[in-house]
C-alpha cells in the first residue's frame, strides 16, 4: 500500500515534543455490523478492524459474532449476513477481549464513531469489562471539517470513498468497510497536513470549527517551551488580560487557538491578545504559587475574581472587655478561616457562640458596664442569664474557651454539640438533631482547615521532596507557609547539593508578629501572638499543604516537626464523614443513633 501520509522533516514535526506526530500514531480503524440501531436492544454481528501506522497496515482483525438473536430480514438485505452464518460464530464475550488487545494503545477510528463506540461500550458493560480510555476519531466529523458541502454533499462512506479515490469500496461488511475507512482517513489527513496539522493533538483540536483569526494567533505559542510554568496573555496596551498555569506551556497556550477552547470569555480574551509572556517553573507547586502572586499584582480582567486571595473572610474575637465575634478581612491572633463569604463566617460564629457562651449582641460594652440581656432560651444572647448583668470574671471563660477551640487546646464545644445531638435524638426530635449534626460537621471542617494550614504556617523552614516520575526529584523550600525556593534534581544527579543551592537562594520570609534582625534565623519560630497563617496568603498555604499531602512526598529536613494540635478538629473528622454519609443516605429515625454514635 502506498504511504498517503508523507513524513516531513524532523524540524517540522518537533512543534511539541509531547504530541505524537501523525506518522507515528497507531490507528485502529473499526467497523461493526449489527442487528439494529439500539446498543441496548440490538447486538453486534460482525467486527472488522485494521491497524495502521504511517500509512502501513500492521494487522487486521475480523470475525462474525453470534448476537444471540435472529437477524432481521431488513438487516440481512443490507449486509448479507444471515442468522445461519452467525449460528456457529463466537459470542461477544469471547470476541471482545481479543479486539481490545488488538486495539490496545491505539487511537480508535470509525465512520460515524458515535454509533460504533456506543455498541462496543455496551458490549463491554455486558461482559463486565472496563472500557479503555482511548482517543476516538470520527471520519464523518473530520470529513465535514475538511470538505466543503459543494465538494462533498454527502459524507456517507461510499460517497467519500469514490470522491477521495479509495482503493477499497465499502460493501456493508465490517472488514471491507474498515479498509475503505482507512483510505478515507489517509486522504483526509493528507489534506489537513497542508494546514499545519502534523500531530495527533493538532488533529483532534482541528475538528471543531475555529475562526481564521483565532487560528492565526497560534504563532503566539510557537516559541513557548514545553515545560511547566505560568503564562500571561497581554493586550494591545501591554496590560495583562489573563494568567494561568500549565504543565506544558506550549501545548496549553496553543489550545486557546483551537476548537478545544469553547468558553466565550476566553475567545474574547484571545481576540484581544497580542503577546503571551511566560515564566518557566521547576514544578506545579511553584507554578501555582507564582500564579496566585501574579493575580494579586495584576488583577487581570479575564480571571475569575474568586481566585484573588484578598477576598478571604475570617471569624475573629474582638479586642474589648467582653469579646464577641467579628468577621474581618485581616485575621488577628484568635481567628478561624478563611471563608469564601462573609455570611458563611457569620453563620459559623453563631453556632460556636451558642456552645461556648460567647455573646452575640453587637453593643460595645465597657469594662464597668452593667449590661443585662435575655438568655438564649428566649431568643437572646448565649452569654445572657435572666436578671443577672454580665460580669467580666464570669464571662472570661467563654472567650478563653473560644481561643482554646480555635487553637486546638480544647474540643469541649464539639463534645457539647454531640451531647446535644444525642439528647435531641433520644427525645425523638430528629429534625433538630439533623440540623445540629450538619452545623457541627461544618464547625469541625472549618476548624480542621484552619488548624491544618496553621500547622504548616508556623514552621520556620521545611524542605520537602517529591518524585518527578522519571527517577528525579522536585524540591520545595517552605518558610512560614510560603514557597521560598524550588528546584529539581534529575535522575542520576546527587540531590543534596541541589537542595543546598536552593536553600541558599531561597527568599527570606518575615512572618507577621515577628520583627527585628532575628527573622533571618529560620531556626526560630514566630511568637504565639501572630495570626494563624503568620500573614501568608490562605490560597498559597493551601497549595503548599495539598502539595505536601501528595503520595511520595518526603521531608528532607525541617526546623520544627509538622503536627496538628492534640485536641484539634482532626480527631473528629471521622465523625464528620459519618455525618455527611448520613445526609447522603437519608437515614431512618431508628438508625440515626447507630450512624452517629
Amino acid at each position: 500500500m502506498s504511504d498517503p501520509v508523507p513524513r516531513p522533516a524532523v524540524q517540522q514535526l518537533a512543534f511539541d515534543e509531547l504530541d505524537t506526530p501523525l506518522y507515528d500514531t497507531t490507528f485502529v480503524v473499526v467497523d461493526l455490523e449489527t442487528t439494529g440501531t439500539s446498543p441496548a436492544a440490538d447486538g453486534i454481528t460482525e467486527i472488522g478492524a485494521v491497524k495502521v501506522r504511517g500509512g502501513e497496515v500492521l494487522g487486521e482483525f475480523a470475525t462474525l459474532v453470534n448476537p444471540g438473536r435472529a437477524i432481521p430480514p431488513a438487516i440481512v438485505h443490507v449486509t448479507g449476513i444471515t442468522t445461519a452464518m452467525v449460528y456457529a460464530a463466537p459470542r461477544i464475550e469471547a470476541v471482545l477481549p481479543g479486539f481490545l488487545e488488538f486495539a490496545a494503545g491505539a487511537v480508535l477510528v470509525a465512520h460515524n464513531a458515535r454509533f460504533d463506540m456506543a455498541f462496543l461500550r455496551a458490549a463491554a458493560a455486558q461482559c463486565d469489562t472496563a472500557w479503555p480510555a482511548a482517543q476516538v476519531l470520527c471520519t464523518v466529523k473530520l470529513a465535514r471539517r475538511v470538505l466543503g458541502r459543494d465538494e462533498a454533499p454527502s459524507v456517507r462512506l461510499g460517497s467519500l470513498a469514490r470522491l477521495l479515490g479509495a482503493t477499497t469500496q465499502p460493501t456493508h461488511r465490517a472488514l471491507q468497510d474498515a479498509r475503505a475507512t482507512v483510505d478515507v482517513l489517509h486522504a483526509l489527513i493528507a489534506r489537513v497536513g497542508n494546514q499545519g496539522v502534523h500531530s495527533l493533538t493538532e488533529l483532534l483540536d482541528y475538528l471543531p470549527d475555529v475562526t481564521p483569526r483565532q487560528r492565526s494567533k497560534r504563532v503566539l505559542a510557537a516559541d513557548l517551551p514545553a515545560a511547566p510554568g505560568v503564562y500571561l496573555f497581554r493586550g494591545p496596551s501591554d496590560e495583562v488580560l489573563y494568567i494561568g498555569t500549565a504543565v506544558n506551556l506550549r501545548r496549553r497556550v496553543r489550545n486557546y487557538f483551537t476548537g478545544s477552547e469553547t468558553r466565550g470569555r476566553m475567545k474574547e480574551m484571545v481576540s484581544l491578545a497580542i503577546r503571551v509572556d511566560h515564566v518557566v517553573c521547576a514544578h506545579a507547586l511553584e507554578a501555582g504559587v507564582r500564579e496566585l502572586r501574579l493575580l494579586v499584582a495584576h488583577t487581570p480582567p479575564y480571571n475569575r475574581r474568586s481566585k484573588f486571595p484578598k477576598r478571604a473572610w475570617w471569624l475573629t474575637l474582638t479586642d474589648e472587655p467582653f469579646p464577641r465575634f467579628s468577621v474581618v478581612r485581616e485575621p488577628g491572633r484568635d481567628a478561624l478561616g478563611p471563608f469564601n463569604s462573609r455570611n458563611d463566617a457569620a453563620d459559623l460564629g453563631v453556632i460556636i457562640a451558642e456552645f461556648t457562651g460567647l455573646r452575640t449582641c453587637t453593643a460595645r460594652l465597657s469594662r464597668n458596664a452593667a449590661h443585662e440581656c435575655p438568655p438564649a432560651l428566649v431568643g437572646g444572647c448565649p452569654a445572657g442569664s435572666e436578671g443577672k448583668p454580665l460580669d467580666m470574671a464570669q464571662y472570661a471563660p467563654a472567650s478563653a474557651l473560644v481561643r482554646a477551640l480555635f487553637a486546638g487546646r480544647s474540643d469541649a464545644p464539639i463534645r457539647f454539640m454531640l451531647d446535644r445531638i444525642e439528647t435531641h435524638s433520644r427525645a425523638e426530635h430528629f429534625e433538630a438533631a439533623a440540623r445540629l449534626r450538619d452545623r457541627a460537621a461544618r464547625v469541625v471542617r472549618a476548624l480542621r482547615r484552619t488548624q491544618r494550614l496553621a500547622a504548616v504556617a508556623r514552621i520556620a523552614e521545611l524542605i520537602a521532596a517529591h518524585p518527578d516520575g522519571d527517577g528525579g526529584w522536585e524540591f520545595a523550600v517552605i518558610r512560614y507557609g510560603r514557597l521560598a525556593g524550588s528546584g529539581t534534581a534529575q535522575r542520576g544527579v546527587p540531590p543534596m547539593p541541589i537542595v543546598e543551592q536552593i536553600v541558599a537562594a531561597a527568599e527570606t520570609v518575615v512572618p507577621a508578629g515577628v520583627a527585628g534582625p532575628h527573622v533571618q534565623d529560620h531556626a526560630r519560630s514566630p511568637v504565639e501572638n501572630a495570626p494563624p497563617l503568620r500573614g501568608a496568603s490562605p490560597e498559597e498555604v493551601a497549595l503548599v499543604v495539598r502539595w505536601l499531602a501528595r503520595p511520595g512526598v518526603r521531608i528532607v529536613r525541617t526546623t520544627d516537626g509538622y503536627h496538628e494540635p492534640l485536641f484539634g478538629a482532626a480527631r473528629w473528622l471521622g465523625w464528620a464523614e459519618l455525618a455527611d454519609a448520613a445526609v447522603s443516605a437519608q437515614p431512618t429515625e431508628e438508625g440515626y443513633l447507630d450512624r452517629l454514635g
